[in-house]
């Protein structure tokens, strides 16, 4: 898989907004990575030191009423996304062409709202 984006960085962008997550009354769970050369069925780490290869970082943020953001960005410029605003909306949410850390972090700014609400509004 090309490496279109530093996952590192990516994990940083997420690391940055999770304190106002957090204050918005949002749990973020741990930041997750997937190494490409471990075996299948292969295993998420929390720890990056055990991955030698990543191929993906992911996170996980839950809100009242059910509410939730699955994101799963991969190396080579796409994520999985796929939320539910704890009502009567969710579903997948089209991510590709991630460029870069900045775009990353700007399309989760999109997609937290989504799931959520206005955070400023907590």
């Amino acid at each position: 898989m090309e490496r279109v984006i530093d996952l590192d960085q990516a994990a940083a962008v997420i690391a940055e907004r999770a304190a106002r997550w957090l204050a918005a009354g949002l749990t973020v769970g741990q930041v997750t990575w997937m190494d490409a050369t471990s075996p299948w069925p292969r295993q998420l780490e929390t720890d990056r030191a055990l991955v030698c290869d990543p191929v993906s970082v992911s996170v996980l943020i839950s809100g009242p009423g059910d509410a939730g953001l699955s994101v799963v960005l991969f190396r080579g410029g796409w994520a999985d996304v796929d939320y539910f605003d704890g009502i009567d909306d969710g579903g997948p949410i089209p991510a590709f062409d991630i460029t870069s850390a900045a775009v990353f972090g700007t399309q989760l700014d999109q997609w937290v709202p989504r799931a959520f609400g206005n955070l400023s509004r907590s």
